[in-house]
Order: structure tokens, then C-alpha cells, then sequence
């Protein structure tokens, strides 16, 4: 199984990281701020206008460490990684399931994990909170997402598993408001909003989606899987649609209830955002540093896996469902198995 490195995350903008031997320096207009063996070391998400030294790109292009920037308010700009050592073949296969009629398969797996995961976090959500949310309201999204989720079983094209998509994604976000339990005068979530996020709630959550997909796609990239060729979003230049594909089966899970818990454990609050001009909500650089932090922590946190029945860390499911993919292509297993939450 593979170790659970540490991600350093410099949310710091004006935060320049060089090279120093084996290791990582982060510095401050010269101060030195921080030191970190390279070798401990999974990958670098930069949120920084400063940058990185050139010496310090090839060490990690040398270790497959890759390097992600973002913008300080969560956009993903780009990503530095080395020498691609994946398979031709697995590629290949790749590229040919995704043209087939096969990655019907994989792609109705997928979004069917999708909707129960979701279905899973409401009725969580309803037996945890029973008292303080409208039980009947969430309850009818309960039982309307079990009816589509027998649709989507039987479902005979893309076209129509995206529309059913689109109609699980609608159900679970016209309740998710109803989880919000804590600070409701600050924290509250009518509409999915993304570019830009217009409230505090949908800026947690479209930071931590881009997070997600960044962490899946190195995870793809790291099996040797295109993470731009994918069979369930249509592909786009610059977009990671594999890695978009796989996160649908994670996001609630791994994304949704850590944001709920982050405003429900009043882990963090409204004076961790900013507004700009334009409306959008956005968190600030305190807010980065503590949500990230937190993110970190559930990382290490373990989960009996649902098809391996192994326990793992939360932080290598995307690495674990890349392998389950990667073993898929290579006809190790004859299907794809997608992540279903347990309990």
C-alpha cells in the first residue's frame, strides 16, 4: 500500500520556495520560514504569487513530486510534474475504452456511487440532526435520489446518464442547506454557485473540489492514467476529465461532510472570507490556512475501504481508486469498482 506523504501547502503569497540540498526552503524576503525533506514529501500545492526556483522545479520533477499552482483565491492555473513514467499500453486501452461503448460501464458505476454517497450523507445528516432540520423535505430527496438510482442501473447512454446526473446533483443540493446546523446567519446554501462562489458555504465548497480533483488527477497521472481523457465529462482542452469523472464518487464524502463539519465544529467562520467586487465570496489568506489544515488532519483519518475491505487513510482513496482503474484496464478485475461509503 502506498504511504500517506505529507502535501506542503503554502498559502502565503508572498511566500518563494528554493532549494537547498534534499530539501524544500520556504522563504519570507530572504527569511528563511521553513525546511522540508523532499522525501517526506507527496506533492506541492502553491497558492503563492512569489513562485519556485527553477533548481528547486527539477528536484522535484527528479523525485515525481509534482507542483501545483493555484491563484490565492483557489483557481487552478497549472501543474509542474516530471518525466511521465506510465505505460503506453495502459494508455492506450485508455483512449480505446473511452471510445467504446464500454465506458458506459465505468461511467454509470460512477455516478451511481455518486448518488448514494450523496443519498448517504442526507440520511446522515437526517439521523444526526433530526431535531433541528425539516425531516420530511429531506427525506422525499432521500427516497426520489433510491428511485433515479435504479434508473441510472438500467441507463443506455451517456447522454441520458448525464441528465440523471444532473437530476441526482439537483435532489442533493436543494437539502444540503438543511445540514448547516451551526451559525446559520453566516453559513447558509441555496444554489450551487461555482465561478464565482457567491456565498460562504460554496466557497468552501469549490476550493476543496479544486483540492480533490488536483490530488485525483496526480493520483491517475502516478498510475500511469491520462488524467485529461475521460469517459464520463466530455473532453475539453486544460480540463482533467478522468480525474473530474472519478471525484464524482468522492465529493460528498470526502468533501461535503468535511465542509459541513469545518462550519458545524465552528472550525472556522465569516471572518475567514472576503467579498469582492464582483459579489464573489472567497476565502481569505487566515481561512486557507486553517481549512487546509484541517484538511489535512481528516487526511490521516482511517476508513475500512469498500471494495478492498482494507483500512486506509482518507487521504489515499484517490490513489486507491486510480489503482482499482488502473487494474480495471489491465483486465486484473471485470469491472470497475467504484467508492460507496460505509455504515
Amino acid at each position: 500500500m502506498k504511504k500517506l506523504l505529507n502535501v506542503l501547502y503554502v498559502t502565503n503569497p508572498d511566500y518563494y520556495l528554493r532549494k537547498e540540498g534534499l530539501n524544500v526552503v520556504v522563504t519570507l524576503e530572504g527569511k528563511r520560514m521553513g525546511r522540508f525533506p523532499i522525501h517526506i514529501l507527496r506533492q506541492i500545492v502553491c497558492f503563492n504569487y512569489m513562485g519556485v526556483s527553477p533548481d528547486l522545479m527539477k528536484l522535484c520533477m527528479e523525485e515525481h513530486v509534482p507542483i501545483t499552482f493555484f491563484t490565492p483565491y483557489g483557481k487552478y492555473c497549472g501543474r509542474v510534474v516530471g518525466a511521465s513514467y506510465g505505460n503506453i499500453y495502459t494508455r492506450k486501452k485508455q483512449y480505446r475504452l473511452a471510445e467504446s461503448e464500454a465506458s458506459l460501464d465505468v461511467a454509470r458505476n460512477m455516478i451511481y456511487a455518486k448518488a448514494y454517497n450523496s443519498r448517504k450523507v442526507l440520511i446522515r445528516g437526517r439521523l444526526d440532526h433530526k431535531e433541528t432540520l425539516d425531516s420530511e423535505r429531506v427525506q422525499e430527496a432521500i427516497d426520489a435520489m433510491k428511485t433515479w438510482m435504479t434508473e441510472i442501473k438500467t441507463c443506455k447512454d451517456k447522454d441520458s446518464l448525464r441528465g440523471m446526473e444532473g437530476v441526482i446533483a439537483r435532489l442533493y443540493f436543494s437539502v444540503l442547506d438543511e445540514l448547516i446546523v451551526k451559525q446559520r446567519d453566516d453559513f447558509y446554501f441555496i444554489e450551487r454557485s461555482k465561478r464565482p462562489p457567491m456565498d460562504r458555504f460554496n466557497a468552501l465548497l469549490s476550493f476543496f473540489y479544486a483540492i480533490l480533483a488536483n490530488e485525483t488527477a496526480a493520483a491517475l497521472e502516478g498510475v500511469g492514467i491520462d488524467a485529461y481523457a475521460g469517459l464520463f465529462h466530455t473532453d475539453r482542452p486544460g480540463r482533467v476529465s478522468m480525474a473530474l469523472d472519478m471525484i464524482e464518487e468522492m465529493r460528498a464524502f470526502v468533501v461535503d461532510k468535511f465542509c459541513l463539519s469545518l462550519v458545524n465544529l465552528n472550525r472556522i467562520d465569516k471572518r475567514h472570507f472576503e467579498v469582492k467586487e464582483n459579489g464573489a465570496c472567497l476565502l481569505n489568506d487566515k481561512g486557507r490556512e486553517i481549512a487546509l489544515n484541517q484538511w489535512n488532519k481528516r487526511a490521516q483519518e482511517e476508513i475500512i475501504h469498500s471494495f478492498t475491505e482494507e483500512k486506509i487513510k482518507l487521504g489515499l482513496l484517490p490513489h486507491v481508486q486510480a489503482q482499482l482503474l488502473n487494474a480495471y484496464l489491465r483486465e486484473d478485475i471485470e469491472a470497475y469498482p467504484p467508492f460507496m461509503m460505509g455504515g
